[in-house]
């Protein structure tokens, strides 16, 4: 594992995307250094951060020892977990069907789990209207991505078979399961799984991260 002397960067709120990359870096053990972005007052629409995120989205980061030592900046989620483990060769394998399935995985959430629970949220909590039709529609979908994840994990101990930047990816928004109405009790197997991530001490400092 390389190491790194300045501290990358974080471009963070504590929500669960925020929280998949202060749980990747504490699991990662590297230094790095929180820049809030109160999306509650706007800052996500700053020029200075749009240079670096121009979908005005939070998190992002700047490693300052980026390839060939020069500084980078990366946004979206996925894409900062994926860049993440392939510098530190950590919590992504080298092994390409092991990477595979990790890809899969990582790409179900930022593609459909992700934005599908924060359409629940939205609607759910968030909405001054509540609209049944949207509020039925998105409790079904998450419902079902829940059972997708069930079934899954009833398979392998973790999404890709050993703990990875998928299970870091998930488990930000699979704490708030109550929220979106999913009962798991029902899920067994997300239940066992969500209690072993959330135990880990690294998870437990990225959800604190301040």
């Amino acid at each position: 594992m390389p190491q790194q002397t300045a501290p990358i960067e974080l471009y963070y709120w504590p929500t669960p995307n925020g929280w998949k990359i202060s749980i990747m870096l504490e699991e990662l053990g590297v230094p790095y250094q929180v820049r809030f972005i109160d999306i509650g007052k706007g800052d996500q629409f700053a020029p200075d951060f749009l240079k670096i995120a121009p979908n005005n989205r939070m998190p992002a980061i700047i490693d300052p020892e980026g390839p060939g030592g020069e500084p980078i900046s990366v946004f979206e989620s996925g894409a900062i977990l994926q860049y993440l483990g392939r510098k530190f060769d950590q919590f992504y394998p080298a092994d390409p069907r092991a990477r595979t399935a990790v890809d899969e995985w990582l790409f179900w959430q930022v593609g459909g789990f992700g934005p599908m629970l924060g359409q629940v949220h939205h609607f759910r909590i968030y909405a001054q209207e509540k609209i049944p039709y949207a509020i039925e529609r998105f409790t079904t979908e998450a419902d079902r991505l829940y059972r997708v994840l069930d079934t899954r994990l009833g398979e392998a101990e973790y999404l890709a078979g050993d703990y990875s930047i998928a299970d870091m990816a998930c488990v930000t928004w699979a704490k708030f399961h109550e929220k979106q109405g999913i009962d798991l009790a029902a899920l067994p197997n997300v239940a066992r799984w969500l209690k072993a991530v959330l135990a880990r001490s690294a998870v437990q400092r990225g959800l604190a991260a301040i």
